[in-house]
């Protein structure tokens, strides 16, 4: 099988000891394409370094919800040195940069970006407020996003709706409901699949990518976490996306090589990877 893992983080310290050897290893199981997505500065700098160095690998860059308020960080760390930077203007500093990695020749997306309400380890405000510039940033230079959803469907979808123009992407670790996928797909998104859909403990899943397209799935490891089943509990990596290729033939009552060609071809599709 020819596989294409659309959603990992290579730059993960989880990696440092073997970084090389899990990339190798990926290659070996048929994970031809891989992209390693920024969270922040540091890690869409990091990342680009990677796709610049190994062949399979691509980058996207940008900053994740959990992260937002690190832009926000700055400009109170500038206030408390007596400055007067607003805080909109900082934002921009950090977006001006996402968007010069964006130039780089293997970055194919602006990602990881969106919204996390769970553990919200960023204010809901900050969050908005640095993906509604990240969304216009992708559509500005004509780049797809790689969104991530997590308790916050209604805001997800009203900035997205907001954005002016065409936007492209994926929602990517997909876990939501059908209604959101619904409005994913009219929006024309990719819908991302990562390892719950091997878990039992998530039911309702299977029953929603039966109603998604086949040429609008994407298959991903959102490695190094959400090890699928067999190797759950253990660190993930960009081989194991395997086993999702082959629980989503299960569920679609395809072969494992079909549901490998067809996510490759749409990932090659949105990304515009060769």
């Amino acid at each position: 099988m020819i596989l294409f893992d659309s959603h990992t983080h290579l730059e993960s310290p989880r990696y440092n000891a073997d970084r090389e050897e899990v990339i190798c290893r990926a290659v070996s199981a048929g994970v031809t394409r891989m992209i390693s997505c920024g969270s922040d500065l540091a890690t869409s700098r990091q990342n680009v370094a990677l796709a610049t160095k190994y062949k399979s690998v691509y980058a996207a860059v940008g900053v994740h919800g959990h992260e937002a308020s690190s832009a926000f960080a700055l400009a109170e760390t500038e206030v408390a040195n007596g400055g007067q930077v607003p805080i909109d203007q900082v934002v921009e500093e950090v977006i001006v940069e996402i968007a010069a990695l964006a130039q780089e020749l293997k970055v194919v997306a602006i990602g990881e970006i969106g919204l996390d309400y769970h553990y919200q380890f960023s204010p809901r405000p900050a969050q908005r407020a640095v993906l509604a510039r990240q969304l216009a940033l992708a559509c500005a230079l004509e780049l797809p996003v790689i969104l991530h959803n997590r308790e916050s469907d209604e805001d997800l979808r009203r900035l997205v709706d907001a954005v002016p123009g065409p936007l492209r992407g994926v929602l990517h670790c997909f876990m939501a409901d059908e209604r959101m996928a619904i409005w994913a797909l009219d929006r024309g998104l990719y819908i991302g699949i990562a390892g719950p859909i091997t878990f039992r403990n998530v039911a309702h899943l299977p029953d929603v990518v039966r109603r998604i397209p086949l040429d609008r799935l994407l298959i991903e490891t959102d490695s190094p976490w959400l090890a699928p089943h067999p190797q759950r509990g253990r660190r993930n990596e960009p081989a194991y996306v395997r086993h999702i290729a082959e629980r989503l033939a299960e569920i679609l009552n395809l072969s494992p090589e079909v549901v490998a060609a067809r996510t490759t071809e749409n990932a090659c599709r949105l990304f515009g990877v060769a």
